[in-house]
């Protein structure tokens, strides 16, 4: 089985996919392994992947859960400092339990995120999806490892041909690098405005559609919502405004996903 040109192989491909049940009794649900690189469960999320997995067992592990981030002012913000990005770095955003967002940097990430694809495997998962957008180096993984980032890349390119396309990313830090990558894939105009899909839940879809209207206003005839953070909700947000096609970044990854769980079931 072909693995994620991004993992680390290090375990011969048969035990890819646990198969051993007891006599007569009904095989496993596969498992999808859904990796955050802030905590989980991801509430926010289950509702729009959900009918896209119909039969697939969800295994949700969080890189920061470990993490407390417990309301208490200088504990917390000593860990905001140690996950942060480092000076000039384009910043990672992710989601706690609790609704807020927080900005981390690779250096910090990454190993959590590994120990997290661990934890995944270990509860069965066949597959494991990691749910950022951002770009990462290897991970070390036993099983099948989908990056958001190259599934979403590759999806949008075959479709958008030469048009124009905007892209709505998190944070006004990210803007810069998330154009460049983008116009590195795409052989049309690339240009990006930004919208906190963790923000005030009564102003952000006021929000995303302010982005869609800028971005179109601006000549783009595509729009991408290129973060795992944004919902069908904020889809139909930026459609309504912008009233140009809206591809979702979460909904494109899983569906991938789902294909190679179905692939290894």
């Amino acid at each position: 089985m072909r693995k994620d040109v991004h993992a680390v192989d290090d375990m011969d491909t048969t035990e890819t996919v646990p198969r051993e049940h007891p006599a007569g009794a009904p095989a496993p649900a596969p498992a999808l392994g859904l990796v955050t690189i802030g905590q989980a469960p991801r509430a926010d999320l289950r509702p729009d992947a959900e009918p896209l997995l119909p039969g697939v067992r969800l295994v949700e592990h969080g890189a920061l859960d470990a993490e407390r981030f417990d309301g208490d002012g200088a504990a917390e913000a000593a860990t905001r400092r140690l996950l942060a990005p480092e000076d000039g770095e384009a910043p990672l955003v992710s989601r706690l339990r609790d609704g807020r967002s927080v900005l981390l940097g690779h250096g910090a990430i990454v190993p959590r995120i590994t120990d997290a694809v661990a934890r995944a495997e270990r509860d069965g998962a066949a597959a494991t999806l990691l749910l950022c957008t951002g770009r990462f180096p290897a991970v070390r993984a036993r099983r099948p490892l989908l990056f958001a980032e190259p599934l979403v890349q590759q999806a949008v390119a075959a479709t958008v041909g030469t048009d124009p396309v905007g892209i709505v990313c998190p944070h006004p830090d990210q803007a810069e690098d998330v154009s460049q990558r983008w116009a590195e894939l795409l052989p049309g105009r690339v240009q990006a405005a930004t919208a906190d899909p963790y923000g005030p839940a009564e102003r952000v879809l006021d929000d995303i559609a302010a982005a869609a209207r800028t971005l179109v206003d601006r000549g783009s005839s595509w729009l991408v919502l290129d973060c795992i953070g944004y919902t069908e909700q904020m889809r139909t947000a930026a459609l309504r405004a912008a009233a140009r096609p809206v591809l979702l970044a979460r909904a494109i990854a899983v569906r991938m996903a789902a294909e190679v769980v179905a692939a290894s079931a």
